[in-house]
């Protein structure tokens, strides 16, 4: 597995399939500016210097700062950088979420996203939850009003069931989905199936939860002792190993984590270390 593989999403967007997450840019809480902008924007140059050209964002994160910041440091952008941003959560102060998807401030929302990223058209934008206040049907209606006005390129759509995610494929095409999954939750692992039948991409936040697996003597330990590596760079291996639809977005605010976070696309875990991991 290397950093050139690839996945092309909604059959036009070829991205090398380990991206990366831009929530961390920004204050504790994911509330603010970070503390060191600069130092944040310098993060940015570099992602896309070593190859990377799959950047996920949201207006949530900040709110507004993690896409003000990727605009600041790229732009005028890469022709092949795919940005994917999100639309739907509202925020309070550090630590709080909401939500509100109606369609009128989903609108609103990638208007503004639009406007921070100095875009016309974005290439992906994913509805960031199912809002219990809105029915599905709407809050994706709205993203389909907004691809045929030329504002997207491609839908998406993030935390849903399998059958959220049927509803909103019968309204307008979805190119990938954002679920919480990594090696030690699993709980959407029947989404990320739905994904391989439909050939949608799928990108797994808190990639690197890894919990009791990763204790000294545990599977991960284990695994990355074999290959020299970290838990975390074989954490993110198995994703890559374990569909071809994955697209793992690591998220950090350290060039030096990035750094360690890119070498999991170099490694090749072996059959024996696939069982050893997913036996753990």
């Amino acid at each position: 597995m290397t950093i050139s593989d690839t996945f092309t999403i909604g059959g036009d967007l070829e991205v090398r399939r380990l991206g990366y997450g831009a929530m961390r840019i920004t204050g504790p809480g994911v509330w603010g500016d970070p503390p060191d902008p600069e130092a944040s924007k310098r993060l940015l140059r570099r992602v896309v210097e070593a190859g990377v050209n799959l950047i996920d964002t949201a207006d949530s994160y900040g709110p507004e700062v993690s896409e003000r910041l990727i605009a600041e440091a790229l732009h005028p952008y890469p022709e092949d950088l795919v940005i994917a941003t999100k639309g739907g959560l509202t925020r309070s102060g550090p630590g709080q979420w909401g939500c509100d998807c109606s369609p009128e401030r989903l609108k609103r929302c990638c208007e503004d996203s639009l406007r921070r990223l100095k875009l016309d058209r974005i290439d992906v934008y994913q509805l960031h939850a199912v809002d219990p206040n809105v029915p599905l049907e709407d809050s994706v209606g709205a993203l389909a009003e907004l691809q045929a006005e030329g504002r997207i390129r491609h839908a998406a759509i993030c935390n849903v069931t399998v059958e959220e995610l049927r509803r909103a494929r019968a309204i307008i095409p979805m190119v990938s989905v954002q679920n919480r999954y990594n090696l030690a939750d699993r709980e959407s692992e029947d989404v990320l199936e739905a994904c391989e039948r439909e050939g949608l991409g799928f990108m797994p936040w808190f990639p690197l939860a890894t919990g009791d697996l990763a204790k000294p003597g545990g599977p991960l330990d284990e695994v990355a002792h074999r290959h020299g590596a970290t838990p975390a760079q074989v954490a993110l291996a198995w994703l890559l190993h374990h569909s071809p639809e994955m697209l793992p977005i690591p998220g950090t605010n350290s060039v030096e984590h990035f750094e360690e976070n890119l070498g999991a696309a170099r490694l090749e875990l072996s059959e024996e270390d696939l069982e050893t991991l997913e036996a753990g």
